[in-house]
């Protein structure tokens, strides 16, 4: 039984910064020799980022300071930086599911499932919780959260929608992914940390799956996934929860290892899907950063424009974990076609290394 995804939305914090305002301060943060502010410079000007945004405007020169440099030490608490979680981040998951509701066919009373995704924090009752009394959700709804899976998650969570889908042919899930990652930044002078602090950034977004037919113009058709871990890498994306907000170790290495290992990984799947890679037409790469965006491009020898969308969202929006794979999806999904199908072929990375993958199809009345 097949299972659409009828609406993509997606939202960011208040707070925007541009690429180059994050390098120059972060030169002034890590208040390092003339060795790390070169390196620094180095970083984010090859990030192919343009604007990041943020839950908090402490990174600004005249911001207000309640999470970081307020006299307190550069490196507040896990606890401080989960209080900020909790009280931005429920809001934005709530925003996402109204914004799904409200411009899809469904009723509130129509939907019976709730996947919430996000590794950047913690509370119970959750975000599931929160959505359904705001909007008034079914009090016996299926609930489910997806936490601290990393950047790959919503790949899975679309997954079990499909799977309760084809089990219920009355089903309708909201899948809803929220992430701050910009709460858990390092300001010491460690390369691991500097790379992170020059990518990541906070966003939210969510998808609505269900058995129906969409009536919208263009939708998607949720075909059929598959995963997989590296041979290596294990040590090079990890996160860990720290006394001082979540530890993001994404070594420079990563691109280069996910390089060494697509060809192993995408022949066994292209194989599943029963494809050709000129077959597919479409590619939906999460952005992690700039450099794996040019190793896939590489590697799997596709054209330039191949990968306009990660590249537009990376450089709008940076990477924004588990969130971001759905921003790229909506890219593409808004973009004008001739064509009446489009085979779709969507990645996202994350720990482990693991490589999660959808294959859609995209359809344009």
């Amino acid at each position: 039984m097949p299972a659409y995804i009828h609406q993509i939305e997606q939202k960011v914090p208040e707070f925007s910064y541009t690429q180059d305002e994050l390098r120059d301060r972060m030169k002034e943060i890590v208040n390092g020799d003339e060795k790390e502010r070169r390196l620094l410079h180095h970083i984010y000007g090859r990030s192919g980022i343009d604007t990041r945004h943020s839950v908090v405007d402490d990174f600004k020169k005249d911001g207000n300071f309640e999470l970081f440099f307020n006299g307190q030490g550069d490196s507040p608490g896990t606890k401080s930086r989960n209080d900020i979680y909790i009280n931005k981040g429920r809001k934005l998951f709530v925003d996402i599911a109204r914004q799904l509701l409200d411009s899809s066919e469904f009723k509130v009373c129509e939907i019976t499932h709730l996947i919430t995704v996000s590794c950047t924090g913690f509370f119970a009752p959750g975000p599931d919780y929160d959505i359904i009394k705001n909007l008034g959700l079914n009090n016996s709804i299926e609930r489910y959260h997806l936490g601290f899976m990393g950047c790959y998650a919503v790949i899975p969570a679309l997954k079990m929608a499909r799977q309760i889908c084809n089990a219920n042919e009355d089903a309708n899930v909201l899948v809803v992914s929220v992430e701050l990652c910009t709460l858990h930044f390092q300001s010491k002078p460690i390369l691991d940390d500097l790379i992170s602090a020059s990518v990541f950034s906070d966003g939210a977004a969510g998808a609505l799956v269900s058995n129906k037919i969409p009536a919208k113009e263009s939708y998607y058709e949720l075909n059929d996934f598959a995963s997989a871990i590296t041979e290596n890498g294990k040590e090079d994306m990890a996160w860990t929860v720290g006394d001082h907000g979540f530890n993001m170790v994404l070594s420079s290495y990563v691109p280069q290892i996910l390089s060494d290992g697509l060809d192993m990984y995408l022949s066994p799947i292209l194989k599943k899907y029963k494809l050709n890679m000129d077959e597919i037409d479409l590619w939906g790469i999460h952005p992690g950063g700039r450099a794996i965006l040019d190793k896939v491009e590489s590697n799997l020898s596709l054209k330039p424009d191949d990968l306009n969308a990660s590249r537009s969202v990376l450089a709008n929006f940076g990477n924004m974990s588990s969130a971001t794979i759905l921003f790229v999806l909506k890219h593409i999904l808004d973009a004008s076609s001739n064509q009446k199908t489009e085979k779709t072929l969507a990645m996202a990375f994350g720990p482990g290394l693991t490589i999660e993958s959808a294959f859609l199809t995209k359809v344009t009345r």
